[in-house]
């Protein structure tokens, strides 16, 4: 029999996993998710959340409470008699009594190998600390932050150049995938839950605006899982001198300069080799040991463009320096 749903989700990221439990053929009593917020130049225009666009679209009932602390929000909730609550990147807190009232409680589908990378933003902290391997989890959620025992794993090898939204994307359709077939053995009762490891436990911080000035005199490795990390957003940025006027640019791609090409370019000279320099025409840097290429970048109030395009229209030449 299918089972009777209440999503819960905001961002983009949850939309896949919402229209593939619809397709399953689920019941989706109602969709929670984050109020409509101010957007627009102005700030003057509510935009709803993808979630609550796409629940609209398949006529799903939205719901958009600030909260859940309230008996009357938890009475509401309770009321729709649901089979299991799905929560992917939903933003608010779930109190015990949400977590309880569903029949087979609450499952969460986290973008993280659990128990690393708990909390706010484990596809950028995976990518800036330098793993080789992340994926989706769907766990049974209990009071902790995301302490709660696993029932599927899908794993996505992270590669060298992947970045934050690469990622995303990737594990995002991996996640609805997975929740589909979590929800398949819910209904067989053929999905078991293994407690998380007490060992290897990392938590990821939401990423703070301090983080995403690039500092050069650190090792290209880092560098480079530094840009690719906080692309697309919220963009590891750096100023340089265009034409007389200091801009600041959003390093959106980069790859590892390596192997004698990079020898070549630190041996030109002294100050072309001091962290931040520009070693050639390709927009290659020197870090604090070694140098990374950057392949996209963006200016300040345009789009992002391919290193080759904005050097078309940028006059940067080696020996000039990021700040």
């Amino acid at each position: 029999m299918p089972l009777r749903v209440i999503f819960m989700g905001t961002p983009e990221f949850s939309v896949p996993t919402l229209r593939a439990i619809a397709e399953a053929g689920h019941e989706i009593a109602a969709a929670y998710t984050q109020p409509p917020r101010a957007a627009g130049r102005r700030g003057l225009e509510l935009t709803p959340s993808p979630v609550q666009r796409e629940a609209e679209r398949l006529a799903i009932e939205v719901r958009t409470p600030t909260s859940l602390k309230s008996e009357a929000e938890q009475a509401a909730f309770g009321a729709l008699q649901a089979d299991i609550a799905v929560v992917v990147a939903y933003g608010l807190l779930l109190p015990k009594a949400i977590l309880d009232a569903p029949r087979l409680g609450c499952i969460n589908g986290h973008a993280s190998l659990l128990p690393r990378w708990r909390g706010a933003a484990p596809i950028q902290r995976a990518i800036m600390a330098g793993d080789l391997e992340s994926g989706m989890m769907v766990m049974r959620m209990e009071e902790g932050l995301d302490t709660g025992p696993v029932g599927l794993l899908g794993k996505c090898a992270i590669e060298p150049d992947m970045t934050a939204g690469d990622l995303h994307d990737r594990l995002m359709s991996l996640g609805a995938t997975l929740m589909v077939e979590a929800l398949a053995r819910l209904e067989e009762n053929t999905l078991t839950f293994t407690a998380q490891a007490a060992e290897g436990v990392t938590y990821a911080r939401k990423i703070d605006k301090s983080e995403t000035h690039v500092d050069w005199t650190r090792p290209a490795a880092e560098v480079h899982n530094h840009l690719r990390g906080l692309s697309p957003f919220p963009g590891a940025w750096s100023e340089i001198d265009i034409g007389g006027r200091v801009e600041r640019l959003k390093l959106l791609r980069s790859t590892l300069s390596e192997g004698q090409s990079l020898s070549e370019d630190l041996a030109l000279s002294d100050n072309l080799g001091e962290s931040g320099g520009i070693l050639d025409d390709r927009l290659t840097v020197a870090c604090g040991a070694g140098a990374v290429r950057l392949v996209e970048v963006q200016r300040a109030g345009g789009k992002p463009a391919a290193a080759s395009e904005f050097l078309r229209g940028a006059k940067i030449v080696k020996g000039m320096k990021f700040s």
